[in-house]
C-alpha cells in the first residue's frame, strides 16, 4: 500500500478481522465491516471469506487472495474484466500438486483436507489424484473440520500406511501449523504444506506461492481502489513466485536423507 502512498496511522487506518479458523464467524465479520462502510475490504487467502465479502456487500470494493481460479468459483466474471466489485490475485498452489509428490517421495500419500471449505477441497483432491495417477502413485483424503479433529486424521494417516502427508491450503490449517507440524513430527511423516509457516514451525517442508508476493500484489491493488480506481476494471493476477523450504532438523529427526538435488532447488534450508 506504500507504493500507493499509504501509511497505516498516518493517512489509512486498518481494521482486522480475524475468526481463528471458524468459518462460521466470517458472514457477521463481513456484514459488520460492510456496515462501517469501509472503503475496500481485503480477504486473506480463504474462499470461504471472500464468499462472505461478496453476500454482505455489492458496493465496496473487495481485493481477494485465494487458491482456485476465481473464475471458476463464480466470484469474477474473467480475469481480464472482473466486473462487479471484486479483484484481488489467486496462486499457483493446486498447480503445484505434481511437485509436492515429488519433493515427498513416497509410494502411498495422504492428503488432508477440511470438508467444510469444499471449493478448496474438490480441487486440491483432484489436483493431487491426477498428479498421483500420473506418477504411479497411491493417495488416501483424510478430513479435517476443526483441530478437535487432527488426532483422528493423523491416526488414518497411519492406519492407511501412508509414507507421507500434504496439507491442503485452508485457514485452519493456516492457524494451526505449529499444531499440525508436531504431530506430523510425533507421527513419524514426512509433511508438506504450502506456506513456509510450516517448515519454521518443525514440518518438513513447505512448497507453495511466496506469500510476501501474494500480500504485495493485493496491496498494490488495495492502495489503487483507495485512490479511486474501480475493482471491475483491474484485472486478476496470478501469483507466480513460488518458494521451496526445507527443514533439516525436522528431516534428521525423521531418520531421512535429504536427497542433494532437492537441497539444490531449495529456496530456503532450515538447519
Amino acid at each position: 500500500m506504500s507504493e500507493a502512498g499509504y501509511v497505516e496511522g498516518r493517512n489509512v487506518r486498518i481494521e482486522y478481522r480475524w475468526t481463528g479458523g471458524q468459518a462460521d464467524q466470517l458472514p457477521a465479520l463481513a456484514a459488520e465491516l460492510a456496515a462501517r462502510r469501509v472503503s475496500v475490504i481485503v480477504t486473506l487467502g480463504n474462499t470461504q471469506a471472500v464468499r462472505a465479502a461478496k453476500a454482505a456487500t455489492s458496493t465496496i470494493p473487495i481485493v481477494f487472495m485465494v487458491g482456485p481460479d476465481p473464475v471458476e468459483l463464480g466470484l469474477v466474471a474473467s480475469l481480464a474484466r472482473p466486473g462487479g466489485n471484486l479483484t484481488g490475485v489467486f496462486n499457483l498452489n493446486q498447480q503445484l500438486a505434481q511437485k509436492w509428490l515429488e519433493v515427498l517421495h513416497a509410494e502411498t500419500f495422504a492428503l488432508l483436507v477440511k470438508p467444510a471449505n469444499p471449493a478448496t477441497t474438490e480441487r486440491y483432491t483432484a489436483a493431487m489424484q491426477a498428479a498421483a495417477q500420473k506418477l504411479g502413485l497411491r493417495i488416501h483424503v483424510v478430513q479435517a473440520s476443526t483441530q478437535r479433529d487432527f488426532d483422528t486424521a493423523f491416526a488414518s494417516v497411519r492406519e492407511q500406511r501412508a509414507g507421507a502427508l500434504a496439507i491442503a491450503a485452508d485457514a485452519l490449517f493456516v492457524s494451526r501449523v505449529d499444531q499440525l507440524a508436531a504431530l506430523s513430527l510425533r507421527h513419524g511423516l514426512p509433511a508438506l504444506y504450502p506456506f513456509r509457516e510450516f517448515a519454521a514451525a518443525g514440518g518438513l517442508a513447505s512448497y507453495g506461492t511466496e506469500l510476501a508476493d501474494t500480500y504485495r500484489l493485493a496491496g498494490v491493488y488495495t492502495g489503487r481502489l483507495l485512490n479511486g480506481e474501480k475493482p471491475a476494471e483491474l484485472p486478476v493476477q496470478q501469483a507466480t513466485k513460488v518458494e521451496l523450504v526445507l527443514n533439516l532438523r525436522t528431516a534428521k529427526a525423521l531418520g531421512m536423507t535429504v536427497p542433494q538435488a532437492l537441497l539444490a532447488r531449495a529456496d530456503e534450508v532450515i538447519e
